[in-house]
C-alpha cells in the first residue's frame, strides 16, 4: 500500500491503523508495542488528510503524555499541532465545563477540589452529624462517594437504591446517604467539583443541554481514546455520545493491562467495544520492541492463565536475553537488603547508573525496607508516588488563597487560611461560621462579609471585618492583572511570605523556598507562548488541581526509582525488581474471593513483567511483619504460572533448594522442582490463642478489621454478608487462607 513518507517509520500494522481514520477503529497495543507513536503519527496524517486540528478530541492517560505527543504531531504538521483538544478526561472536560458550567448551575470559574479537600469537607459533616469518624472513615465514605458517581449514581438516585442502602446498613453505616446528599449539596454551593463531579457533571452536561452536546459532536469529528481498557461507566457514556454523530472514534488499549477497578474502570468497555459498533476494523499491534525475548515470552506464559481477554499473539525480534531471577530472603528486611546488594553489584559491573533500575511493589508500605537498604549503601533513590511539590502544605496554603480570590464561596480554602497567618480568628468561631452558614443556607463567605449581623460572632467580628475587606482588594485585582501579579501581591499581603520568611529553621528555609517556587511557576505559566490557554488565575489554578504523579517530569537527578505497580504503568527501566511476591500480598488477600479480581492481579504482574527492558528480578520473603508479629509467608502462585523455561533459579539468595516444596513422592519433571499448574503445599503454623480471649460483640464487627478466633488464629475480616443472626464474615486467616463464619456461632475476639 502506497503511503506518505512521513508514517516510514511505522511498521505495515501500525501504518494501516494510523491511515484508517473514518469509521470505528480499535487498535490493541501490547506492552512496548509503539502504541505512542502510531497515536501520534494517526492525528498528524487526519491533519494531513485536510481535516482541522480543531475537530479532533485525543484522550490520553496523562496531560504528560499529551504535551509530549503534541510536540511529536508539530514536527510533522507545524504548529496546528497546537489546537488539538488533547488531554486527560478530567483536563479535556475542566475547560468544556469552565465554558458551559452556568447552563447546570455552577460559575464558570468554579473550584476543583482535589482528594484532602473532599476528606476535610466530609470530616465536616461527620463532626455537625456527631458520628463517629472510626466508623464513618472519610476515606471508606469518599471511596464511595466516588465509585457511585463514576457508576453515574448520583445523591438523589442513591436513595432509590435498595441494594446500597441495606448494604450500607449491614456494615452499620446506615447515613452514608445522607452524607453523600449534604457533601453534594455543600460542593455546590461552594461552586466546587470533585474529580469525579468533572465527568458526571459533563454527562448531566450533554443529557440536559442537547444543544450544547450538538454543538460538541459536531466539533469533534474525530475522537481518539487511549487507555480504553480503563475507562469507567461514566467516561464510556461520555465518549459514546460524542461519537454517536460521526463515530469516527479510535480507541486503544490492552485488556492485559486492565488494572484499575478500584477506580471504576470497566475492563468489559473493551472486550465489548464491538458490540457497539458493528462495522469495527481491529489492528492488533503484537510486536513488542522494548524488552528481551525472555520477558516477553514469560509475561504471555502468564497472561495466558486469564480467562477473559482478547486474542493477541505478542512477539519481539530482540535477543533472548537474561533468564528472569528469582531471589528468595528469609525475611522482608533481608529483602531489601538482597535487591540493594543485586544493584550496587550490576551499576558496577555493567557501569550503570541508579536511574536504569526500578524497585516495583505492590502496596506503598513496603517501600520502607528497601529505603532503608539503599540508604545503607549510599545508592541515590527516590520514592515516586510520595508527597507532591503542590500537596506540601505551604504550597497549598497559597493556592488555597488563590482559589478563594477566583470563588469565593470556596468553603475548604475559606477555612484554610481564614486564621493563616494567626489573625485572631479560632476554631470556635470558624465552628459557628459553618453553623450560620447552615443555618441561613448561605456560603460562609456571605457570613463574614455580614459578620456585624450577627451577635454570637462576639468580638471576632472586627478580625472578620478585616479579613473581609483584604481578600476583597485581592479579588479586585482579577479584572487588571495577570496571574503572576496577583499571586505575589497575595503572598506579602496575607503576610504569609514574611511569616515564612522569619522562619530561619531549616524547614521554615524550605517552605519560604518552596513559596517561592510556587511563584515562579506561575510566572512560567503566564509567560509560557507554547501554552495555547488562558493566562488568568483561574485557568493556572485549575491546571494545578488536574496535576498527577503521573504528569511529574522526570527527576533530572541519577536516583533509583520506587514505586507501586499500578503507578509504573506506561513506564520503562532497563532493570526491573518486582518485590514482595507472596501469597496474600501479591496477589493482594482482597483480591481472592472471585475470579474476576484474581484476574486483575494477574494484568497488574504482567504490567510489572513488561516494564522490564533487559532484566527482570522476581523477589518474595520466607517471613514477613505484619501487626508486629513476624509471619511465615509462601510464595505467590503467580511464580508458579510463568513457564519454568524462563526462570533462573540459580540466583535464590538462600540454600540451594527448590523454590517450591514438592508434595512427598512426587516428581515434578524438572530440576527446579517447578511445574506449571501445580498446587503449592499450604505450611501448617501452629496457632497460639490471646491470653485474654473474650468474645466480642458480633453486631460491631465490620470489614477490615483484625479479629481472632480460637481455633484460626488472628485473620483479617474480608467482607459481609447477611443480616441479623444470618450474617456471615468472610475472613482471612493468617497461614490457613480464607473461611466463612457464620457471626452467630463464631465467637471472634476485634482487635483494634
Amino acid at each position: 500500500m502506497n503511503h506518505p513518507p512521513y508514517l516510514d517509520k511505522l511498521n505495515e500494522v501500525q501504518r494501516q491503523a494510523a491511515m484508517q481514520i473514518n469509521g470505528p477503529v480499535m487498535i490493541i497495543a501490547g506492552a512496548g508495542s509503539g502504541k505512542t507513536r502510531v497515536l501520534t503519527y494517526r492525528i498528524a496524517h487526519i491533519i494531513k488528510q485536510g481535516n482541522d486540528a480543531f475537530n479532533i478530541l485525543a484522550l490520553t492517560f496523562t496531560n504528560k503524555a499529551a504535551k509530549e505527543m503534541k510536540k511529536r504531531i508539530e514536527t510533522v504538521v507545524g504548529p496546528d499541532a497546537r489546537n488539538i483538544w488533547m488531554g486527560t478526561f478530567h483536563s479535556v472536560f475542566a475547560k468544556i465545563l469552565r465554558i458551559e458550567a452556568e447552563k447546570i448551575g455552577y460559575p464558570k470559574d468554579f473550584t476543583i477540589y482535589d482528594t484532602d479537600d473532599s476528606k476535610s469537607l466530609i470530616k465536616t459533616i461527620l463532626k455537625e452529624m456527631n458520628l463517629d469518624e472510626k466508623l464513618y472513615k472519610p476515606g471508606l465514605v469518599y471511596n464511595r462517594i466516588s465509585n457511585c458517581k463514576n457508576s453515574l449514581i448520583t445523591s438523589k438516585e442513591y436513595i432509590k437504591i435498595p441494594e446500597l442502602l441495606e448494604a450500607d446498613a449491614s456494615t452499620g453505616r446506615p447515613l452514608i446517604s445522607k452524607i453523600f446528599a449534604t457533601y453534594s449539596s455543600r460542593c455546590y454551593k461552594a461552586g466546587a467539583m470533585d474529580f469525579d463531579d468533572l465527568l458526571l457533571n459533563t454527562h448531566k452536561l450533554f443529557k440536559e443541554h442537547l444543544d450544547v452536546l450538538y454543538k460538541y459532536q459536531h466539533k469533534f469529528k474525530f475522537i481518539m481514546v487511549d487507555e480504553y481498557q480503563d475507562t469507567n461507566l461514566c467516561q464510556y457514556m461520555i465518549v459514546k455520545s460524542l461519537a454517536s454523530m460521526f463515530e469516527n472514534i479510535c480507541v486503544v488499549g490492552d485488556d492485559s493491562q486492565s488494572i484499575y477497578s478500584f477506580r471504576g474502570a470497566n475492563i468489559q468497555n473493551i472486550l465489548n467495544f464491538e458490540k457497539d459498533y458493528p462495522d469495527l476494523k481491529v489492528f492488533k499491534l503484537e510486536h513488542n520492541y522494548r524488552s528481551t525475548a525472555n520477558i516477553v515470552n514469560a509475561s504471555t506464559s502468564l497472561i495466558a492463565n486469564n480467562k477473559e481477554k482478547l486474542d493477541k499473539n505478542i512477539y519481539t525480534d530482540n535477543p533472548d536475553g537474561e533468564k528472569i531471577r528469582l531471589f528468595k530472603s528469609p525475611s522482608d528486611n533481608e529483602e531489601g537488603k538482597a535487591v540493594a546488594q543485586s544493584i550496587f553489584e550490576e551499576k558496577h559491573k555493567h557501569h550503570l547508573n541508579n536511574v536504569d533500575f526500578a524497585i516495583l511493589y505492590r502496596t506503598n508500605a513496603q517501600s520502607r525496607a528497601f529505603e532503608e537498604s539503599l540508604r545503607k549503601m549510599n545508592i541515590q533513590y527516590r520514592v515516586y508516588g510520595g508527597m507532591s511539590f503542590y500537596q506540601r502544605k505551604e504550597v497549598k496554603d497559597l493556592l488555597a488563597y488563590l482559589r478563594l480570590v477566583v470563588n469565593p464561596n470556596d468553603e475548604e480554602a475559606l477555612k484554610r487560611i481564614i486564621n493563616y497567618p494567626t489573625r485572631k480568628i479560632g476554631n470556635t468561631t470558624i465552628d459557628k461560621l459553618i453553623v450560620l452558614a447552615a443555618e441561613n443556607e448561605q456560603p460562609m463567605w456571605e457570613i463574614v462579609k455580614n459578620a456585624h449581623s450577627f451577635p454570637i460572632l462576639g468580638s471576632s467580628v472586627a478580625h472578620l471585618r478585616d479579613f473581609y475587606i483584604m481578600m476583597s482588594s485581592f479579588q479586585a485585582m482579577l479584572k487588571n492583572k495577570n496571574a503572576y501579579e496577583i499571586s505575589e501581591y497575595v503572598a506579602k499581603q496575607s503576610t504569609l511570605l514574611k511569616t515564612l520568611y522569619e522562619d530561619k529553621t531549616v524547614e521554615g528555609v524550605s517552605k519560604y523556598e518552596n513559596i517561592v517556587e510556587l511563584l515562579n511557576s506561575i510566572k512560567e505559566f503566564t509567560e509560557d507562548d507554547t501554552n495555547e490557554s488562558e493566562k488568568d488565575l483561574s485557568a493556572f489554578i485549575q491546571e494545578i488541581a488536574l496535576y498527577t504523579d503521573a504528569d511529574k517530569d522526570a527527576e533530572g537527578d541519577d536516583k533509583v526509582t520506587l514505586m507501586t505497580i499500578h503507578s509504573s504503568k506506561g513506564l520503562e527501566f532497563k532493570h526491573v525488581y518486582v518485590v514482595g511476591m507472596e501469597e496474600n500480598l501479591f496477589p493482594s488477600q482482597l483480591s481472592l474471593s472471585s475470579r474476576p479480581e484474581l484476574e486483575e492481579e494477574r494484568r497488574l504482574f504482567y504490567v510489572a513483567i513488561t516494564r522490564a527492558e533487559e532484566q527482570l528480578t522476581l523477589s518474595y520473603a520466607t517471613s514477613r511483619f505484619k501487626y508486629g508479629n513476624l509471619i511465615p509467608c509462601e510464595p505467590s502462585r503467580f511464580l508458579e504460572e510463568i513457564d519454568p523455561r524462563f526462570l533462573d533459579l540459580s540466583a535464590i539468595l538462600i540454600k540451594k533448594e527448590p523454590l517450591f516444596k514438592p508434595k512427598e513422592n512426587q516428581n515434578y519433571g524438572t530440576g527446579y522442582g517447578m511445574n506449571v499448574g501445580k498446587s503449592i503445599v499450604r505450611p501448617q503454623t501452629q496457632i497460639q490463642v490471646s491470653e485474654n480471649f473474650a468474645p466480642s460483640d458480633a453486631s460491631l464487627i465490620q470489614e477490615g478489621q483484625r479479629v481472632e478466633h480460637q481455633r484460626f488464629g488472628m485473620g483479617l475480616v474480608v467482607k459481609l454478608d447477611g443480616v441479623g443472626d444470618s450474617s456471615k464474615a468472610l475472613i482471612e486467616f493468617e497461614g490457613l487462607g480464607q473461611k466463612t463464619l457464620v457471626l452467630k456461632f463464631a465467637k471472634l475476639m476485634i482487635h483494634e
